[in-house]
């Protein structure tokens, strides 16, 4: 089953905005925020309630999880093309926020994630291998 290039990114964050990145599994030295693709039926707020869930351990119904109508549209990276319907191209991702009061270890998806960590928005921006992520996380930072 191919994905459905629609996906959500979900920007974990502090009030003083510190932020979660995570350590891709299947490209290591890349970092990134929560990421996935939509699931047939599902609305976007239950795909970046799954993903937090899945890649974290978290259960986002416990802090608060905000939609930020904003959205990327963005190529998908040749060596993930095969993911997606031959033809596929492009990947729109809708951006959540999701607010814990302090950081805190998760539990990652060995599959999908080697390592964590917390930093202030502007490094963690600088550290994204994404330029949406990175665009988002500093949306975050700026939006004092």
């Amino acid at each position: 089953m191919y994905k459905i290039p629609v996906s959500v990114l979900v920007v974990i964050h502090t009030p003083d905005r510190q932020v979660l990145l995570l350590e891709r599994a299947d490209a290591p030295g890349l970092w990134q925020s929560v990421t996935g693709s939509q699931d047939p039926g599902e609305t976007l707020e239950e795909t970046a309630r799954r993903e937090v869930g899945e890649e974290t351990g978290l259960d986002a119904a416990s802090f608060s999880l905000t939609d930020w109508r904003l959205q990327y549209e963005f190529e998908i990276f040749p060596r993930w093309r095969a993911r997606y319907a031959p033809g596929v191209t492009h990947n729109t991702e809708h951006v959540f926020g999701l607010v814990l009061p302090e950081p805190r270890p998760v539990t990652l998806a060995p599959r999908e994630h080697l390592d964590q960590v917390w930093l202030p928005w502007q490094e963690a921006a600088e550290k994204c291998f994404s330029w949406s992520n990175a665009a988002a996380i500093r949306r975050l930072g700026e939006s004092a």
